[in-house]
């Protein structure tokens, strides 16, 4: 039976909740855990790929690579955090088709200018609503699949505040997106508006230490909002339990050893036991005994 398809579970009554991924063996983990898609944003990525900040260090080349990695790894639909489509609207399209060859069934776009950051980051600015404009009618006008999904996102709650980012939402609605993520609200207050002011698709974001309220998804689904991202926090901890490990070893107590997954069950994670079938089925028989 085939899995569904990205807009098959938007139209989903029930909240879409969306883990982030940073690499192969975390999707897998995500899809392995039940969910029924993965997202992959630039601050995750290029982190762990990179070891550097999401301030727009890397762009489509060095994170395109990443999501040629992952997405051999799962059968799940995967979200792609396509930044600003890096230039203009002629990058923003070949940003597009840069993914959906890869296989990615949804890329959200944003209004941030270049150099961006990551959302729950000070310092932000935002492009003319204009240029905004045009990127959502060339993705939409130029994608290859129809069935693409493509998030319009605002960054101007930070700099401009709610009432330009409500307004920046009408008319990227009307340029053509099929769904809305207004980046940072800041009080439960804020989503509540943001929430029932659209009847379209709509994002929340809760990420850990960021400024948004952190809610349950039925909480956010009541709010309004459809797909619920959890973007960062598989790196978080992850990033926490590496530190925790190099330090168990470097004091030389070894407290840790023995917690972490066992040998056999990393192995089931990555697949051993199909790759093992492979082999017994196909290869070489051992050479006879002497």
């Amino acid at each position: 039976m085939a899995k569904p398809t990205y807009r098959e579970l938007i139209a989903r009554k029930a909240p879409f909740v969306i883990p982030g991924a940073h690499d192969a063996l975390s999707a897998r983990l995500v899809e392995q855990a039940g969910f029924d898609a993965c997202f992959v944003g630039g601050f995750p990525l290029v982190g762990a790929r990179y070891g550097v900040p999401d301030i727009g260090l890397k762009s489509l080349g060095e994170i395109a690579a990443g999501i040629a990695d992952i997405l051999p790894a799962i059968s799940v639909p995967l979200m792609v955090d396509m930044d600003d489509g890096y230039g203009d609207v002629k990058n923003a399209v070949h940003s597009l088709h840069t993914y959906e060859r890869l296989g990615v069934a949804s890329i959200m776009i944003e209004d941030q200018k270049w150099p961006k950051r990551c959302g729950h980051m000070a310092g932000k600015t935002v492009v003319a609503a204009e240029d905004m404009e045009a990127k959502i009618r060339a993705v939409v006008g130029e994608r290859i699949n129809p069935q693409t999904f493509i998030w319009a996102r605002t960054d101007s709650r930070g700099p401009l505040g709610l009432d330009e980012a409500l307004r920046r939402g009408e008319r990227f609605l009307r340029a053509g997106a099929d769904g809305l993520f207004i980046e940072a609200p800041r009080t439960i207050e804020e989503l509540e508006i943001v929430g029932r002011t659209f009847d379209v698709p709509q994002a929340a974001n809760p990420l850990e230490g960021g400024v948004t309220p952190i809610l349950k998804p039925d909480e956010l689904h009541a709010l309004g909002f459809k797909a619920i991202i959890y973007g960062i926090n598989l790196l978080m901890h992850i990033t926490h339990t590496m530190q925790n490990v190099l330090q168990d070893i470097k004091t030389g107590r070894f407290a840790l050893q023995g917690k972490g997954a066992g040998f056999s069950d990393y192995l089931k994670v990555v697949g051993f036991d199909d790759w093992a079938r492979v082999d017994s089925t196909y290869g070489s028989p051992p050479p006879p005994a002497k």
